[in-house]
């Protein structure tokens, strides 16, 4: 038996026996669901993470995600099968070490790797013979060959890149390549607030620059998922995440298109989609909105993109789709400022409350969110700005945007007191009828205010 699969075959046994390490870098919405995916099945799961009120946090057993009950943190830290730290050295004891950095855009819509350089260089002081180290972060084809390999192996050690095959299950001919560790990629599929889907019931899409590195991870991942899928390499691990994201993103660039043409056209397109829905093929919904949130479809599209600019491929449907999305919160803004004016109201000096600051319905995840675009806008625009959102009592400060604002009650005196309320994500706790009862001029992004028969001379679908 070669290094590779000896590393691989200790690995398995490891895990086996309950005796495996797990460390987990990054403690947001991907990395702490998944570090206490594996502390529920008995294996001692370390969170690490630079933010110390994060490690503060969930030390004392609390929880700064909705979805994630602070009991299930308790559990497993009473049990001693998880814990924070902020202590990187720490490192050099795990046996697994999986990346759930953020990647980003920077100002130019490029791909901001520093997150997962930072964590490398990290990692790279502590790496020891015998890990496995997993990039979850989403990124372009190439990232984990390319950008983090090289990274890791300036401590010295090495983990060769070779071909391997596989039928989805497992690995043909393993190659042993005389890794000092091994090395994968795997996608987070995380979709906060979907009730029908919890982390261990998501396929796990697996990757490896190396036949060992893939068996290896799958020995990992397959103590917690229900599924594992090999796939050929890490970059064909990369390019399905990213396609899985450029098809909704390029999906929902179409529905919002036709939305436009729609409006033009005196149709209802809420009414067009549910009508297409009925057609039991060939046809899958996708809704129009303020724009893209989260951290993975408003941004992937730009990172495949921003590689393909290395092939010399132009990648124009994709460019477009973002593009498309990226312009529907001044599309919003446009359609407001003409509602206030048919009123005989501007826009400056208007006073504006934006409901949900989400970027999707009943989640606490602003990331990315097309309301935060939106308030900019209004307030470029001379708007008196507030907001209303069950999650977020402070407006959170994030990379680009810091509002210092506090979340305004929808009570009927409130809500009176403004010249529009701008419906920006349709959390299913706000009383729609009530703001259309109360509100002097609403703006629904949502189609929210669907199911209110009353008062509709005031809502200006948009």
């Amino acid at each position: 038996m070669g290094i590779s699969t000896e590393i691989a075959g200790n690995l398995t046994s490891m895990l086996e026996q309950g005796t495996a390490r797990v460390g987990v870098v990054g403690l947001g919405y991907v990395g702490l669901p998944l570090a206490l995916a594996f502390a529920r099945k008995g294996l001692r799961a370390t969170g690490f993470d630079v933010d110390p009120v994060k490690v503060d946090t969930l030390s004392r057993g609390e929880s700064y995600i909705h979805h994630i009950p602070a009991s299930e943190i308790q559990h497993e830290l009473e049990k001693d099968h998880f814990k924070a730290n902020s202590d990187f050295s720490e490192l050099h004891e795990m046996d697994a070490i999986l990346i759930c950095v953020p990647t980003p855009l920077d100002d130019h819509r490029e791909p901001d790797l520093s997150f997962i350089r930072n964590t490398a260089a990290e990692i790279r002081e502590h790496l020891r013979p015998g890990q496995l180290v997993v990039l979850e972060s989403t990124t372009y084809p190439g990232t984990t060959e390319e950008e983090l390999l090289p990274l890791l192996e300036q401590s010295g050690l090495r983990c060769p890149v070779s071909e391997y095959s596989t039928d989805g299950s497992t690995v043909r001919a393993v190659v042993d390549d005389q890794s000092d560790f091994l090395l994968a990629f795997s996608p987070e599929r995380e979709d906060p607030g979907n009730k029908n889907f919890r982390t261990p019931q998501l396929p796990k899409v697996i990757g490896g620059v190396n036949g060992a590195s893939a068996l290896a991870a799958r020995a990992l991942y397959q103590n917690v998922f229900e599924r594992t899928i090999i796939v050929s390499s890490s970059r064909v691990a990369e390019m399905t995440k990213l396609l899985e994201n450029i098809y909704r993103c390029v999906n929902i660039a179409l529905v919002n298109e036709l939305k436009l043409l729609c409006l033009r056209m005196g149709i209802d397109i809420w009414e067009v989609i549910e009508t297409a829905k009925t057609k039991p093929f060939g046809f899958t919904a996708f809704y129009p909105g303020p724009g893209l949130g989260g951290h993975c479809i408003p941004i992937d599209p730009f990172y495949l993109s921003w590689k393909a600019r290395e092939y010399e491929m132009p990648t124009r449907f994709i460019e477009l789709a973002g593009e498309i999305n990226s312009a529907m919160p001044e599309h919003v803004v446009a359609t407001l400022a003409n509602a206030l004016n048919e009123r005989g109201q501007c826009v400056r000096d208007s006073k504006v409350l934006v409901m949900g600051i989400a970027y999707k319905r009943d989640v606490d995840d602003p990331r990315e969110s097309p309301a935060l675009r939106i308030i900019e806008l209004l307030q470029q625009r001379g708007a008196h700005v507030d907001y209303h959102d069950p999650f977020f009592p402070q407006m959170p400060k994030m990379r680009r945007y810091d509002f210092t604002m506090t979340s305004v009650e929808p009570t009927a005196e409130n809500l009176a007191v403004y010249d529009a309320v701008l419906i920006a994500t349709d959390h299913s706790s706000s009383d729609y009828e009530a703001v259309v009862r109360n509100a002097r001029l609403v703006v629904d992004t949502r189609n929210a205010t669907r199911c209110v028969t009353e008062g509709r001379e005031r809502i200006v679908l948009c």
